[in-house]
């Protein structure tokens, strides 16, 4: 998981219960009326006994009949803050989300320089934040290759960006950086090392659990496959050896910033499809839609098999 996250959509909570309105709120804070606001919150959110919730101060908001109050919500050492609408009468606290319509959501998530998967014409992206050492990953990762690619040939391109959780993972750092060492030189020797790692992650954990021996194994298949490959080997040596983890941590920032709480995390054409191992078929249905909405057809759906039916004697 990256830190504490607070979801919410449109939500409208009573504070009083009899309580006489007031034109204006009241020129000190008020204790009763705070603790009402985090029984509330605690509640409607499911908040664990260990998160701490402060109030700030109320500011002017675009609402009419409403100000803004910031809810400070800390876990541990994370933090962040979340701010709500409170109406003037201390009698409604709302909190929604503002979605601006004149961007559009496939644009939000850079892919330049990233290798593709697929046609790299192809209409339609498809995105997945990923993480070499999550077996979830892992999973998702053998239904869309091949039999996701297979199923939408040109009309699909897949590309991978990095969101390693180096809290629960730790060799995923190091995996990431030694797969943009490849991709530097080469997009499907990047892709054959995502293969491979993705298919022997036990392999590379090792019984023992011993990460200088995972980082050596990582760091052995790069180069396997960049000789393999026919690269560079002097300059992905160098590359390997610096470590940069400049880039995998600003994917990481951006998958944070997209509320991306887990790995794997897939988006067609910018349409977030459900977090975690993702079935086929919903997968299947959001690539779908993002074809259809660009003027194409997508590929019939597979005929299941039919069970083989015994003879009787």
């Amino acid at each position: 998981m990256h830190s504490f996250r607070f979801l919410a959509g449109l939500i409208v909570l009573a504070l009083t219960a009899g309580c006489s309105a007031q034109s204006m709120p009241p020129s000190s804070p008020d204790p009763a009326l705070n603790r009402r606001i985090e029984i509330l919150v605690r509640a409607q959110y499911e908040m664990p006994a260990d998160v701490t919730i402060s109030l700030g101060a109320r500011t002017a908001s675009q609402f009419t009949g409403y100000e803004t109050l910031p809810v400070t919500i800390t876990r541990g050492s994370e933090s962040q803050v979340v701010n709500f609408l409170i109406s003037v009468d201390n009698t409604k606290l709302v909190h929604m989300d503002t979605f601006d319509l004149t961007k559009d959501p496939a644009d939000a998530i850079p892919i330049a320089g990233r290798p593709v998967r697929g046609n790299p014409a192809a209409k339609v992206t498809v995105i997945n934040f990923d993480d070499l050492e999550c077996p979830y990953c892992a999973r998702l990762h053998q239904e869309l290759f091949p039999a996701t690619l297979d199923h939408y040939k040109d009309l699909v391109r897949f590309v991978y960006k990095d969101d390693p959780l180096t809290k629960i993972h730790p060799w995923a750092m190091h995996a990431a950086v030694d797969a943009n060492c490849l991709a530097a030189q080469n997009g499907s020797v990047y892709w054959t090392y995502v293969d491979y790692l993705h298919a022997h992650g036990e392999e590379i954990t090792g019984d023992g659990r011993d990460l200088t021996k995972s980082f050596a194994a990582l760091d052995r298949i790069a180069r396997q496959e960049a000789t393999l490959g026919k690269l560079d080997e002097t300059a992905l040596d160098a590359c390997i050896a610096k470590q940069d983890e400049t880039q995998i941590r600003a994917s990481a920032k951006l998958a944070e910033d997209l509320g991306i709480d887990g790995t794997p995390a897939v988006y067609a054409n910018g349409e977030r499809v459900n977090g975690g191992a993702v079935p086929k078929d919903e997968l299947w249905m959001a690539i779908d839609r993002a074809i259809r909405d660009e003027g194409e057809q997508p590929p019939p759906a597979p005929v299941p098999a039919t069970p083989a039916v015994s003879g009787s004697n």
